[in-house]
């Protein structure tokens, strides 16, 4: 068969080379070995190729000849008339595709060339290798027993030859920022190894670079348009998959990606401008169970944009909680502050202002407040543009629009919503002030909040730009094995109001109050009063009345209960006296008809696998998943079905849906497409399947997100005391 090479790219030479440089190339080729696990015959073959390839050009005569036929091909090619492509911008020629027969290229007598396909891998012809070495792994693989010994090393070496060309395919294309091209080519290495059970090694490589390549497919799928919903979504799992095997944004856990914390900090920060205000508050929300101060920061900043920019105070409530909870070890007095003001809470925001240590802030908002009796007008203008500079930009669906605090506390559901909330005096109990300014504790007069919004100056407003659509991810990957998202731009202190929130050595208690007095004030102690010579009260008198007559009546009970007792004891030596019509019980024959018993619990197929069985494992476990992920959240079914490794991390997304009260709704269909039980060891087996899931995710009896996607899976099966469980599975989307 004719393989597109030439003796001058097998040697690496160019066609200009001496004698010499060709003695050279030939000794370090032939120097350089491929990779261990290529078998000898392998071996021979490429070094058959690169033998002849020496010979030829080390002859004169012999290399005159070849030179003759080369170079004719070559000038063919370049003889080729340009052409005008029909989809050109500016119409100018280009040379039209050129044929393959017209490529040079060598006779090989080997059938599977497998020493040419190892050469052409060296060259860098990742996909040419996939397109020559594929078809010879194509169909339903034979068993071993009816190959011969020879049939299977070649095999397997063909095997080797196309998934090493998966990986460095998968490489080449994460350093052209290709992720989801490079995760695919990765994935389809592994699937490939994976069904013929062949170089474990190899697939760690690839898991490998799966793991490190995560982060770059995470900011590439998220900065899709919000009308991909599934590639989305996909990246959201994938962020989710990493906070769990980091044990959190904070987390000291491995996921494999090669990021530190600050790393991973980082990353954080930048993937929010992806997101939207939804996406981040569900995320954020349960992250912050864990529990943990940088999600619960986040999940605050969420909670309060999508609160103002949905006009959902509700929301904002939840994150001054939230704040409260935060506040024992940090300084938020300031987002207390605005929270209050945006509840319409106008004293507890100021209280919650003037135990704030931002000095900068509290300046501008004095500043702002000069002609008035209070900090409510500058209070308003920072929160107004808090929410415009600090929140907004943070979000995918904020970061165009305007904050208007006039809009928030015009609208109708705002107002109804304050309006039913319990008056502040009942609220101010939420509140744990350690220490308040006179100006703080003094009776104010407050202005209602529509006249503050209405009052405070807005000649210093800055009116921003709109921020454009999420740009292309641009994470500088110019080495194909990166440690860490370089290109984070950089990222505000994490300690300050636009970044998370990292909790900051608290000021000497000298810096809010006197150390006599929780208020600030000193302790009056005063004589214990005397109890000589006070009366006893009528209200007192009633008091030990009541306590009498209640002995009385405890007295009577337990002498009723000692009665009944004693008559018991004496009705059981005389034997038992029953009134009225008896019931007619007979040994032989229950008193009433006793149901059957119930069905047994469903249990996976048996047996061996059968496209059958196969298509029943894979049925239990999707109506497994209903059961677990739905209302009634029956996660203890999961081990009926599933085993590690797949079983652990749906058990952890089964149980965090419940704890952030999500069901899920599925209906499934499922087509068994292959299946192939290993040769070596009976109880594993792989299972290529069709499944068409529809998914809806409900909270709070509305929905979340909904998908119909068509799907190409390929199970892992083991076997188990004779029954079948799903072991893992990885999965393509079909168009």
């Amino acid at each position: 068969m004719f393989i597109p090479l030439d003796y001058y790219r097998i040697l690496g030479l160019p066609i200009q080379a001496t004698a010499e440089q060709v003695e050279q190339a030939h000794r370090d080729r032939v120097r350089q070995m491929p990779r261990r696990e290529y078998s000898d015959v392998a071996i021979r073959q490429r070094k058959h190729l690169i033998d002849e390839a020496f010979d030829v050009l080390s002859d004169a005569e012999e290399r005159a000849r070849y030179d003759a036929r080369f170079l004719a091909k070559t000038y063919e090619l370049d003889s080729l008339p340009p052409t005008t492509e029909p989809h050109s911008e500016n119409g100018t020629g280009s040379t039209p595709p050129i044929p393959e027969t017209s490529t040079p290229s060598l006779e090989v007598e080997d059938d599977p060339p497998i020493g040419a396909l190892i050469l052409l891998q060296e060259l860098g012809e990742y996909e040419l290798v996939l397109k020559l070495g594929r078809p010879y792994l194509g169909g339903q693989p034979t068993p071993d027993e009816e190959r011969s010994g020879f049939e299977r090393v070649v095999r397997a070496d063909i095997v080797l030859a196309v998934a090493l060309a998966y990986l460095e395919l998968g490489r080449e294309q994460w350093q052209q920022s290709q992720y989801e091209k490079a995760a695919a080519s990765l994935e389809a290495g592994q699937a490939l190894l994976l069904r013929e059970s062949l170089f474990s090694n190899v697939r760690g490589e690839m898991q490998a670079d799966l793991y490190k390549l995560r982060p770059y497919r995470i900011l590439e799928l998220l900065a899709l348009p919000l009308e991909q919903n599934v590639q989305r979504q996909r990246g959201l799992q994938l962020l989710r998959d990493m906070l769990q095997e980091r044990g959190g944004i904070d987390g000291s856990g491995d996921d494999r990606s090669g990021l530190d914390t600050d790393d991973f900090l980082r990353f954080v920060q930048q993937l929010r401008r992806y997101t939207t205000v939804a996406e981040q508050q569900l995320l954020f929300e349960r992250e912050a169970r864990r529990p943990s101060a940088v999600a619960t920061y986040l999940a605050v900043y969420a909670l309060i944009g999508r609160g103002f920019a949905e006009r959902q105070p509700g929301l904002i409530q939840r994150a001054k909680l939230m704040l409260i909870q935060l506040g024992r070890r940090q300084d938020v007095h300031l987002e207390q502050s605005i929270c209050s003001l945006l509840l319409g809470q106008t004293e507890t925001a100021s209280r919650a202002l003037e135990l704030s240590q931002d000095e900068e802030a509290i300046a501008f908002i004095r500043e702002q407040s000069r002609e008035s009796e209070d900090l409510l007008p500058g209070l308003c203008l920072y929160a107004e543009r808090w929410l415009q500079e600090e929140v907004f930009p943070h979000f995918r669906d904020l970061a165009t629009q305007r904050a208007s605090l006039k809009a928030y506390f015009a609208d109708e559901q705002v107002q109804a919503h304050l309006e039913a909330m319990p008056d502040e005096a009942e609220m101010s109990n939420q509140w744990v002030v350690s220490g308040m300014s006179a100006v703080a504790r003094r009776s104010l007069d407050r202005p209602t909040i529509s006249d503050a919004v209405g009052d405070y100056p807005t000649g210093g407003t800055s009116t921003l730009t709109a921020n454009p659509t999420p740009s292309p991810v641009s994470v500088d990957a110019t080495v194909p094995f990166p440690q860490t998202v370089n290109d984070v731009p950089p990222t505000p202190s994490y300690s300050g109001r636009t970044g998370v929130a990292v909790a900051p050595t608290p000021p000497p208690m000298a810096q809010r109050t006197s150390a006599s007095s929780p208020m600030g004030r000193p302790i009056e102690r005063r004589p214990p009063r005397s109890r000589r010579g006070r009366s006893v009260k009528p209200g007192r008198l009633a008091l030990v009345v009541g306590a009498g007559l209640l002995s009385l009546f405890l007295l009577l009970f337990l002498l009723g209960k000692i009665l009944g007792l004693l008559a018991s004891a004496v009705q059981s030596l005389t034997g038992p006296s029953l009134d009225g019509e008896q019931l007619a019980i007979q040994l032989n024959r229950p008193p009433i008809e006793i149901p059957p018993p119930q069905a047994s619990a469903a249990q996976s197929p048996t047996g061996d696998l059968t496209p059958e069985t196969a298509k029943q494992a894979i049925e239990m476990w999707l109506k497994t998943k209903q059961a677990a992920f739905g209302s009634g959240h029956e996660i203890g079914k999961l081990p009926d079905i599933l085993v590690e490794p797949a079983l652990s991390r749906w058990r952890q997304r089964a149980q965090a849906d419940r704890a952030d009260g999500i069901s899920r709704q599925y209906e499934h269909s499922v087509t068994v497409e292959n299946v192939t039980v290993d040769e070596k060891d009976k109880n594993r087996a792989t299972v290529v399947a069709r499944v068409r899931e529809k998914e809806t995710a409900v909270q709070g009896g509305q929905t979340l997100e909904s998908s119909d996607d068509d799907l190409s899976l390929r199970y892992e099966l083991v076997r188990q005391n004779d029954r079948w469980f799903v072991k893992d599975w990885t999965w393509d989307v079909l168009n």
